[in-house]
């Protein structure tokens, strides 16, 4: 019986150091190049909510995410939305074509070796893109993967 709790024990410290960063905490720093080589904070919006989006060219679901989010930035980023749009493509030519032909005009950063796994996807235990987070002004968390509608309540919360 001590054996069974000792590994039930383990099996949760180990689950919760492999969690995403939970609604609620303070969003971990992330520090990548835009399409020209300028390095972009995370912590750089902090006063405005941010929408942070994983995704890649090459997954459909990602690029049918990122046309459904054209008009909802247009009615929000005037009043304080930002998406941190951040690439795990290998491929930077792609990206930057995915990027012309979803027309989107937000920020957008690209980690070339994140596709493998690396510290970012890690840190943000990326299990499938597209991932959401949502971040209040504050830069804390205050949702995961919202669908659209939630996303709606949130912002004219937040905003």
């Amino acid at each position: 019986m001590k054996q069974f709790f000792l590994v039930l024990t383990f099996f949760f410290v180990f689950a919760s150091a492999q969690a995403q960063p939970g609604v609620g905490s303070k969003a971990p720093e992330i520090s990548l190049p835009d399409a020209k080589g300028e390095i972009i904070k995370l912590s750089s919006l902090k006063g405005k909510v941010v929408l942070l989006d994983f995704w890649a060219s090459w997954c459909a679901p990602c690029r049918q995410s990122n046309r459904r989010m054209v008009p909802l930035y247009k009615q929000y980023s005037g009043k304080g939305l930002e998406v941190y749009a951040v690439s795990i493509d290998a491929n930077k030519s792609a990206w930057e074509r995915a990027v012309q032909q979803d027309k989107m005009n937000w920020l957008q950063v690209i980690d070339l070796k994140a596709e493998r796994g690396n510290e970012l996807t890690q840190t943000w235990n990326l299990q499938y893109i597209p991932s959401t987070f949502l971040i209040d002004k504050e830069g804390k968390i205050v949702a995961v993967a919202p669908e659209k509608d939630e996303l709606e309540n949130w912002l004219k919360r937040l905003l």
